[in-house]
């Protein structure tokens, strides 16, 4: 017998397909064992020893044991993992697991395949190799230097930073970059400018004509200023009899982008069907095992030449031959730290223009479009550029638009951008000659104000780590969720805000710890890692220098006091938090002091038991405090009076919290308040009635005839009725939902909090079993669990529960079947008494003490592990 091992259960179960009786093929479920997460893991005092321990979940564990049975009785052990670092990874722990239980067969072979097809497999098997130590070792190194970084540095948060939950190498920039993007936009101070647009029309045909000269001066972006300014100009082209001066017609060409990597294929699927980068790498992985895309862990942007010649037939078939050009095209990659030589991501078979279902098959249309476009011709356009001037010379308009005279490869594909140039200009122009006048419907004189540079989503994100060559476009996904597991950052409308504990996060790190989160050290770091996978330097040598210098690093931070941190601190950020303010009083002014007739109020950064946060040096005589997130005009200067409650005529102020901004009505005891959400970005007068008039009822529920309410509760906008909530998307959306809507989302969320598992909403159906009976993912009390309506299985702590397939389903309910119901613990026999005790007990019976209740077991605590990146 012949056994292969791969990662998965899907993967395993299509290669069996192809390679026939005499092989078995059994997955490891990914990395089968792992460092311990505790310290003394990796032992740099003794050359950097690392101690490896199997998962401890019980799947794995039974798994590992599986492979070791099946290795007893093989005459020849295959790795056919992943073809990258992590793929040869995993085959060397299991290689090394094997060897230490005596299992290994003799004959080890080492394969990898690109794609998951029967071509490709049969043809990796003819080619065996020996594992590649340097990827090895550059996986070794890499391991290592993240475990050194976070289960040093965690602690030294944990114990100088309160709030702080952990950091990672690639985490902590990519943290960076979130935070430094938001005190950009903080910093930032709009212009204000206008455009003249002239609404003109010729044959028919309606097109826009902007003022680009005025009174014999090049217009440039914020040349007109103000509205004075603009209605000048406004009348100027009213009163003006503009003719066609210059029709300029250039040829413009565009090719077609490659193929796509991990990094551009997280970005489009970002940008054109919203998916965040994890999801888009489980639906990549699903289609990747089921045969249907070439291997989604790359930074190639060529394809095999057999897949370019099958790409080409399927373009001639589909399209006529001008739309497959004379030759075959080839890319090359720009990214810095190019990973092993992989192809890029595309179909496995051009014929096939559809796979899977739901978000899968939309990530497979991606694919399939993009990879198909990259072999098409050159699009041909047209762009047409109209100058019209008056009579003096002195005020010009100009009018742009482009035709498409061949679609080229832009009949199945165009890529997407982030941001939109002004200068794309798709407009339809009319057919304009020299000295035209066309007819000149309405002019128009618009404001606009320069805008902050946009927050990232997770496409421009994945884009800027690329640039800037940090972490691997495959750890992207992973980094991200990190950061939004931790509550470093939050999601609004695809993009990302920083928390108070993220900003408060990388400004220790960039005070204490600015090496290592200097951007060109983490890219140096991957260049040196690349180094090792190359086979041109040894990664002990690179943990050695990293841990030189790291080691009495942190062991200096972690002398300081609490107390010392937050003062350096105070004054790192005494710009941020403390800005200058336009009444003229210092920049730490205690507005709650001075009101109070009290001196020396003087505001700090202080550390708390749930995070850091800006209090009075006159504490506990003063008691004002401000969140550590509100700079400026947050820390009171805001506050004061509102205006008056037309309906009682009580004031209503503006004042400033222990937990924040917060408004009232009227004053003492009988004083009506409510906080002010963040997400208000013009708070006045109207707004705070409204808020104090909360909770809105929306009307009876048509089951029980009680209130519906809207408000702001304990954790957010939401409808409720008899204690239910259902979440509403923002505060806005408070005064403007209807009755149908909240019967929905209250009976939604009844369904999911149940009268009982019955009543829940799957989170997933998987499919169905043999007997007919329909596999879901469920959410339980106790977390995660998949069932077949008879048995419950718990899904493992390290398995992603969204990237579970049918087959791995399935096998948990086996599982748990095969062990029966729970065993109830037996209760331990009773002690004989001894004789006399007898004797005595039946002399003078004791009367009976009331049972004590049982002690519920205390939870293990489970161990804080360190971020990885």
């Amino acid at each position: 017998m012949q056994l292969v091992i791969v990662e998965s259960p899907a993967k395993a179960k299509t290669i069996e397909k192809y390679l026939g009786k005499d092989f078995k093929v059994l997955a490891s479920y990914g990395h089968v064992r792992d460092l311990p997460p505790k310290d003394g893991s990796v032992r740099p005092e003794e050359d950097f020893a690392m101690d490896w321990e199997v998962y401890a979940d019980q799947r794995n564990r039974a798994q590992v044991k599986a492979i070791a049975d099946a290795a007893k009785n093989a005459d020849r052990l295959i790795l056919a993992t992943d073809p990258d670092r992590e793929g040869e990874a995993i085959s060397w722990h299991v290689m090394d697991l094997l060897k230490k239980r005596k299992a290994l067969p003799t004959n080890v072979e080492r394969v990898t395949f690109n794609a998951i097809t029967k071509s490709a497999v049969t043809e990796a098997m003819k080619k065996p190799r020996e594992l590649d130590q340097d990827l090895i070792d550059a996986y070794l190194g890499r391991r290592a230097l993240d475990y050194l970084f976070g289960f040093t540095l965690s602690p030294v948060l944990w114990r100088k930073l309160p709030g702080a939950k952990s950091a990672g190498r690639v985490q902590s920039v990519a943290l960076r970059l979130i935070c430094e993007r938001e005190r950009e936009i903080e910093v930032f101070r709009a212009d204000e400018y206008w455009s003249v647009v002239a609404k003109m029309e010729e044959d028919g045909t309606a097109f826009d004509a902007r003022l680009v000269r005025y009174d014999g001066k090049k217009l440039e972006r914020l040349s007109i200023g103000d509205k004075g300014t603009a209605d000048a100009a406004k009348a100027a082209v009213e009163n003006g009899n503009f003719k066609v001066e210059e029709v300029e017609t250039k040829p413009v060409k565009r090719n077609p982008a490659p193929p796509f990597t991990t990094s551009t294929l997280q970005q489009e699927a970002a940008r054109k069907l919203g998916f965040s980068a994890s999801h888009t790498m489980r639906c990549a992985q699903n289609l990747y095992e089921a045969g249907a895309i070439t291997y989604m862990r790359t930074d190639g942007v060529q394809m095999d030449m057999s897949a370019i010649m099958a790409c080409r037939d399927a373009i001639a078939e589909r399209f006529s031959d001008e739309y497959r050009p004379e030759k075959p095209r080839f890319y090359s990659t720009k990214a810095k730290n190019a990973q092993e030589a992989h192809e890029a991501i595309r179909p496995t078979n051009f014929s096939k223009d559809r796979a899977g279902s739901g978000d899968e098959a939309k990530l497979y249309d991606l694919i399939f479009k993009r990879a198909m476009a990259s072999q098409m011709a050159t699009a041909q356009l047209e762009r047409t550029s109209i100058t019209m001037r008056e009579a003096t010379g002195a005020h010009e308009l100009r009018a742009t638009g482009q035709v498409v005279k061949f679609p080229g490869f832009l009949a199945v594909y165009s890529e997407s951008f982030d941001e939109k140039s002004e200068e794309d200009d798709d407009n339809l122009l009319p057919v304009l000659r020299k000295g035209d006048s066309p007819a000149k419907k309405a002019v128009e004189a618009t404001q606009h104000f320069t805008q902050p540079p946009p927050r990232f989503s997770e496409a421009s994100l994945v884009k800027r780590l690329e640039e800037l060559g940090i972490g691997r476009p495959s750890t992207y996904a992973s980094t991200i969720q990190t950061l939004r597991d931790r509550d470093y950052v939050r999601m609004e409308k695809n993009r990302f805000f920083a928390e108070d504990s993220g900003r408060l996060l990388t400004a220790f790190l960039e005070r204490f710890f600015p090496r290592y989160v200097a951007y060109d050290f983490t890219a140096e770091m991957e260049d040196e890692l690349d180094e090792v996978s190359g086979g041109r330097s040894q990664y002990k040598t690179l943990l050695e220098n990293f841990w030189r210098d790291f080691k009495p690093k942190s062991d200096e931070v972690m002398e300081r006091q609490p107390s010392e941190v937050t003062e350096v601190l105070d004054t790192f950020l005494e710009d941020f938090l403390f800005p200058e303010r336009e009444d003229g009083h210092n920049p730490r002014w205690c507005p709650l002091c001075a009101e109070q007739g009290r001196e020396g109020g003087e505001l700090h950064l202080r550390g708390g038991r749930y995070g850091a946060f800006i209090g009075c040096v006159n504490y506990p005589e003063c008691s004002f405090r401000r969140k550590f997130g509100q700079p400026g005009g947050e820390d009171g200067s805001n506050d004061g009076a509102m205006g008056e409650d037309p309906e009682t005529g009580l004031p209503v102020e503006r004042r400033t919290g222990r937990f924040g901004p917060y408004v009232q009505l009227g004053e003492g005891k009988d004083a009506k308040r409510a906080s002010i959400p963040k997400d208000i970005d013009d708070f006045d007068l109207e707004w705070a009635l409204k808020l104090l008039a909360l909770p809105r009822v929306i009307g009876q529920h048509p089951d029980t005839g009680k209130d519906i309410e809207a408000g702001l509760w304990r954790y957010g906008p939401a409808v409720r009725h008899e204690g239910t909530y259902g979440k509403l998307q923002n505060t806005a959306e408070i005064f403007e939902i209807g009755m149908n809507r909240a019967v929905d989302l209250l009976a939604q969320s009844a369904n999911r909090k149940g009268g009982g598992r019955g009543s829940r909403e799957p989170l997933k159906v998987f499919g169905k079993n043999d007997a007919g009976d329909e596999i879901k993912l469920m959410d339980g009390r106790y977390g995660a669990y998949v069932t077949d309506g008879t048995t419950n299985a718990t899904i493992p702590k390290d398995t992603d529960k969204d990237a579970l397939t049918l087959e791995q389903a399935l096998e948990l309910i086996a599982a748990k079947a095969a062990k029966g119901p729970a065993k109830k613990k037996r209760k331990a026999p009773a002690k004989k008494a001894s004789a006399k005790k007898t004797a005595a007990k039946k002399k003078a019976p004791a009367k009976k003490a009331p049972a004590k209740k049982k002690a519920p077991a205390k939870k293990k605590a489970p161990a804080k592990a360190a971020e990885e990146s």
